[in-house]
């Protein structure tokens, strides 16, 4: 049961909307209201500019998922942000990185839609399992009487509303770098998830992946049904097919030690032999493990310069 609460506690986080407009610290937001889809709900958008944009300079590109939690506090459900203008800001006005913008995009959880887990679950892995599996795993609730699943798994429609609708639109519209190479994608927990498959499914649009804390075990059908949890399999098996060429393609994955981050180690040691397998190596990826750090804003925040650093570093 213990188990089972800090699930359903973690996987709520990042679900909720803002009740007024965002602020940032440094350079300038963009907020893109109610961004039209024909592959999933409508989503508002934000794009961070750092303070020295300027459109005769062209930008990588950062896509980051649960986009309502990365810039103010003052407008999240926990009171809890990434700080990715501040973070991100001195990075660059340091000298560090090299210029990026940072595109957020709000979780399916967002006007109340309730779909974030539909969205960051990966389609494949997950149609992988037996239909037995499948349907517990539709099932879990997060509290009696409410269901972690709005309905189906809608990964596949979700990168292709970020590939074929949004991304042509910050191509056009910003002055920026379009080609894989200067583009990344990164969240956490199950937006940990998203951001491997992400690069594995679109690997011409996307060169880099940060996943922090990832969220091996997807929605622990075992937590519910004491069975031995079939989904941190299906990632390995799905990684071990799909995850692209490490010759042109980087990765990140990182844990704490505390909250729900304490059940990944042994985990993400899989993963990590499943990444090695496929040919990646110290020059092209990293695992990094932060003793004390929970499954949170404030622990991403602090540690957010490192995956900045590994996708955008001059070094």
């Amino acid at each position: 049961m213990y188990l089972l609460n800090i699930v359903v506690c973690s996987l709520l986080l990042l679900t909720f909307h803002f009740s007024h407009a965002m602020l940032v610290s440094t350079g300038s937001l963009h907020q893109i209201e109610r961004f039209p889809s024909k592959y999933v709900d409508d989503k508002d958008v934000f794009v961070w500019l750092p303070d020295s944009y300027s459109n005769k300079k062209t930008y990588s590109v950062l896509y980051m998922h649960d986009g309502q939690m990365l810039f103010d506090a003052s407008t999240t459900w926990n009171k809890q942000e990434w700080g990715v203008d501040e973070v991100a800001g001195q990075l660059i006005a340091s000298g560090k990185v090299t210029d990026f913008i940072v595109v957020g995009v709000t979780n399916g959880d967002f006007r109340d839609k309730g779909k974030r887990m539909d969205e960051y679950f990966p389609q494949k892995p997950f149609q992988a399992l037996s239909a037995a599996q499948q349907t517990e795993v539709l099932s879990i609730e997060r509290v009696p009487g409410s269901k972690m699943f709005a309905g189906r798994i809608e990964s596949d429609n979700y990168l292709k509303f970020l590939v074929q609708e949004l991304k042509p639109y910050i191509d056009k519209t910003f002055s920026v770098k379009t080609d894989a190479k200067h583009t990344a994608i990164m969240g956490s927990s199950m937006g940990g998830l998203i951001s491997m498959y992400a690069i594995s499914e679109y690997p011409d649009v996307f060169g880099a992946a940060a996943c922090i804390s990832t969220h091996w075990p997807g929605a622990i059908p075992s937590a519910v049904s004491g069975k031995a949890n079939p989904v941190p399999q299906a990632f390995f098996d799905y990684m071990a097919a799909h995850l692209p060429d490490p010759s042109n393609h980087r990765l990140y994955f990182d844990l704490g030690t505390e909250t729900l981050d304490q059940y990944y180690p042994e985990l993400q040691k899989q993963a990590d032999k499943v990444i090695q397998q496929r040919g990646y190596s110290d020059a092209n990826w990293t695992t990094q493990v932060f003793k004390g750090a929970a499954h949170d804003e404030i622990s991403w925040n602090a540690r957010l310069h490192v995956p900045l650093m590994f996708l955008f570093g001059k070094n």
